[in-house]
């Protein structure tokens, strides 16, 4: 009977881990993609969940956490970016520290002085309803009238009897040139 129970522990904690991995990975995935469209507190409040569940000290925690410090950074939360930057840089993972160290490097750096006529404005579109958004996202380009058609003038059949046909030696000064050039070339290697 014992080991029956201990059977019965071990496949609801497989089932458990199975869930809560598929939980992380769903947060972290929804997090990332809100990242990419440009929705950054959805980004962070879906990776603040995947990290909270999530064993942090492991390579996918890490992961998890880098891509949080971007969110904080693109939210304006600059403050917990350096704060969370500054706990990866201790990271056990290797690649992690690295990039913890880097990202820290970037935070930390100074913040130049630009002028207003240097910067071009981006509109918030979260601010717009969903009836005006194109649902493919794509861009369609405004529509066009055709254009109308250049109509060509008859042009009159050439009379062949009046073209100069008379042979005017070009050729021939042009077939003697070449090969003065090229006996030239050959003499001179």
């Amino acid at each position: 009977m014992n080991t029956d129970s201990t059977q019965n522990t071990d496949s609801t904690q497989n089932t458990d881990s199975t869930q809560t991995i598929e939980l992380i990975r769903s947060h972290y995935q929804t997090g990332r993609a809100a990242f990419e469209r440009g929705s950054y507190r959805q980004s962070v409040q879906a990776l603040e969940k995947a990290a909270s569940l999530v064993n942090r000290n492991s390579r996918l925690g890490g992961e998890i956490q880098i891509w949080l410090v971007t969110a904080y950074e693109a939210a304006e939360q600059r403050e917990d970016a350096i704060a969370l930057c500054e706990k990866l840089t201790r990271h056990p993972d290797r690649d992690t520290r690295k990039q913890g160290n880097r990202l820290l490097y970037i935070l930390k750096a100074p913040r130049l002085k630009t002028r207003p006529e240097w910067l071009t404005q981006i509109p918030d579109l979260a601010t717009l309803e969903e009836s005006e958004r194109d649902t493919k996202g794509a861009y369609t380009p405004p529509k066009r009238s055709p254009r109308p058609r250049k109509v060509e003038p008859d042009l009159e059949p050439i009379d062949l009897s009046q073209v100069n046909t008379k042979d005017n030696r070009f050729v021939w000064v042009a077939l003697i040139a070449i090969a003065l050039i090229v006996g030239s070339l050959l003499w001179l290697s």
